[in-house]
């Protein structure tokens, strides 16, 4: 059993597997923080807010205004975490267009095979044969 768990991990799939994670969950550090720390202050500034992550709507339970998100959650009231859910759309949208474009140039990088040169038609060597038959 240890012997095939050795080859399974030796497997070059696997080891690129386990970079691939190790590299996309410190890049969406980077994203969150890009997000978090650059776009949403931006987007607060037009919004008129400074603090877009503890926008939400109270759905049940008495929290007065102005109350920061987690002691709104804290004080158990149900909330709807509008802010904090835009937030995460945006995250997404940046991960899958980087991503978009490491495939899409993986793909103009990928050696391609060459095609076979076109060799004469059916019909050509047909024609060829029948000539040769005739003489």
């Amino acid at each position: 059993m240890f012997s095939e768990f050795k080859a399974f991990i030796a497997r070059g799939n696997v080891l690129d597997l386990a970079v691939g994670v190790i590299i996309g969950a410190a890049f969406g550090k980077i994203v969150s923080s890009l997000t978090d720390d650059v776009l949403m202050p931006l987007i607060s500034a037009i919004v008129g807010d400074t603090d877009f992550s503890n926008k939400y709507m109270v759905l049940s339970g008495n929290v007065a205004e102005g109350t920061p998100l987690a002691a709104a959650k804290e004080a158990g009231a149900n909330v709807l975490a509008w802010g904090s859910f835009i937030t995460a759309i945006i995250n997404f949208l940046i991960l899958a267009f980087v991503i978009f474009l490491i495939v899409r140039q993986a793909n103009k990088v990928m050696v391609k095979p060459e095609e076979a040169p076109a060799g004469p038609s059916e019909v050509d060597l047909l024609t060829e044969i029948r000539d040769a038959l005739k003489k």
